[in-house]
């Protein structure tokens, strides 16, 4: 008699419980619907913890362009090659001045060298988004294609890159070349920064790439509490497209990785990255709320 009085108890705590979480799930998702109307473009938000369980999420499965936001998964095929003695970060990789783009603040300090190791480039295109950085490791990997390739290997069946630097920032409605998914690129950082496909040493690197990051002050980080530790790597390019993905460290909480894509907006720069400071807010509410 005894399991049949306290069953309707525990069936009734649970289903409080899952109440709640509906109904945060519901106001999430009514308050990033509100942020995109008032903003005008196209928001893709996807939140996930650190054992990979879905919390919150908008616009998940729809494509939009990477932007820079590649950078971070260019970072991980760079350590797992190291991972698999294919590679070596102390190995340097000469360049010249044909090798240049407009934006390559770091690979244009070091020009009269001539060269910087794998790390180093690793660290400028990640840390300061340096774009001749990004097309210099893509080469040491294989080209655009043998990042698809890895990101498939690791089980990413829906990002892609397709071309280098500064072509893959075109963004073109409708085009599915260079794009993923903000669930896909969260799901993805997750496997590499929480699986195992990087060994124990390359999963701090990467983190420490990203925790160093220069270019996302306005972003997401301008959204979480200050005293949340933020590892970020931005993303913007044509069609007003605007990003930024991330790991984060809330204080007395477990880590989570977010990834938020916005495209189609006419605003400003200031205004787009205030859009996605705002989603770090609602996000940070969400989730204290949960706990």
């Amino acid at each position: 008699m005894g399991y049949l009085v306290l069953f309707p108890f525990l069936f009734f705590t649970f289903t409080v419980y899952a109440m709640e979480g509906e109904e945060l799930t519901a106001e999430f998702t009514s308050k990033i619907s509100a942020l995109e109307n008032n903003s005008g473009g196209r928001l893709g938000v996807s939140v996930i913890s650190a054992n990979g369980s879905a919390l919150y999420t908008y616009r998940e499965n729809e494509r939009f362009a990477m932007c820079s936001t590649f950078k971070a998964l260019l970072g991980a095929a760079i350590l797992s090659k190291v991972d698999s003695n294919l590679e070596s970060l102390d190995r340097a990789i000469p360049y010249t001045t044909k090798d240049i783009l407009d934006y390559a603040p770091i690979t244009k300090r070091n020009l009269s060298v001539g060269r910087m190791t794998v790390s180093e480039l690793s660290a400028a295109s990640i840390q300061y988004s340096d774009n001749t950085a990004a097309n210099l490791l893509l080469d040491a990997i294989g080209g655009p294609q043998a990042l698809t390739s890895y990101l498939r290997s690791i089980g990413d069946n829906q990002t892609r890159l397709d071309r280098n630097e500064p072509s893959l920032n075109t963004n073109i409605t409708g085009d599915l070349r260079d794009t993923s998914t903000p669930n896909a690129m969260a799901e993805t950082l997750h496997k590499v920064m929480f699986g195992d496909d990087l060994s124990p040493a390359s999963k701090e690197q990467l983190k420490a790439w990203m925790f160093g990051n220069t270019t996302g002050a306005n972003k997401l980080k301008a959204g979480f509490n200050k005293f949340w530790i933020v590892g970020d790597k931005t993303g913007s390019c044509g069609n007003g497209a605007s990003n930024d993905v991330a790991i984060v460290y809330p204080r007395g909480t477990e880590a989570f990785i977010i990834s938020v894509f916005y495209t189609g907006s006419s605003a400003s720069n200031d205004i787009k990255n205030a859009v996605i400071a705002d989603v770090a807010q609602i996000t940070s509410s969400a989730l204290l709320n949960n706990h």
